[in-house]
């Protein structure tokens, strides 16, 4: 994998690499996100960008992953037909904000974890549905699981509230296409199921005033956990 830093764009540190090797795709995908990158600069949010030379069969576009205390923002398009084909739905001149409204998932997932708080429970809520199992790892992967949803969900509420934030207008539009992209990821209950919250995000006036999306985003998550989780 590369690390590419991109300072006309973002700014931020890392291995020197000129923006001229990037992708018709791959600028097109940052370009689009440089607003919520941006917004995460300010935060000091600690964001890495890397850039796979070759997407591996089972590689999403994009991604957030974490090492010594640092976000990884992994771009795996190069091969990777789903970098085109996850838009096919929305017409050309939504998908701009479409990958703006996916980057700013991907950042919600970063400041859980500077945040400390991954796969944490929120205070006053407790970890339930220990179950027996003839196969000792089931109970395991259940819980991965739910924890994989509960992040999903918080993530895809602040998709939501940026979009409500820098784009209200469409916001019909961008939830409309996360949802059906969430219907189309796997059954009920699946690792990626987050329709609990993005049912109670409807309209974005759901979302309670508060200086960060993050902060918006908190009660609805929590309501979400009570009746989906």
């Amino acid at each position: 994998m590369h690390k590419l830093i991109l300072p006309l764009l973002l700014g931020y540190a890392g291995t020197a690499a000129s923006a001229a090797s990037l992708t018709e795709v791959e600028t097109r995908w940052l370009s689009a996100g440089a607003p919520v990158l941006a917004y995460a600069k300010q935060l000091q949010l600690p964001i890495d960008i890397i850039v796979q030379p070759q997407a591996g069969a089972n590689d999403v576009p994009l991604a957030m992953g974490f090492d010594h205390g640092r976000c990884k923002l992994v771009l795996s398009m190069r091969g990777n037909p789903q970098a085109e084909s996850i838009l096919d739905s929305a017409p050309a001149a939504q998908r701009a904000l479409l990958i703006e409204a996916i980057v700013a998932h991907e950042v919600g997932h970063c400041w859980r974890y500077a945040q400390g708080s991954w796969h944490v429970l929120p205070t006053g809520f407790v970890e339930v549905g220990h179950a027996q199992a003839e196969r000792p790892e089931l109970p395991e992967l259940s819980q991965e699981m739910r924890q994989t949803r509960r992040e999903e969900g918080f993530s895809d509420l602040l998709a939501l509230a940026w979009t409500a934030r820098r784009h209200p207008g469409a916001y019909a539009e961008v939830h409309q296409w996360l949802s059906q992209l969430r219907r189309d990821a796997g059954p009920a209950g699946a690792s990626h199921d987050t329709s609990a919250w993005l049912q109670l995000a409807r309209d974005s006036t759901a979302f309670a005033a508060a200086d960060t999306p993050f902060e918006q985003v908190t009660a609805l998550w929590n309501k979400g956990l009570l009746g989906g989780d």
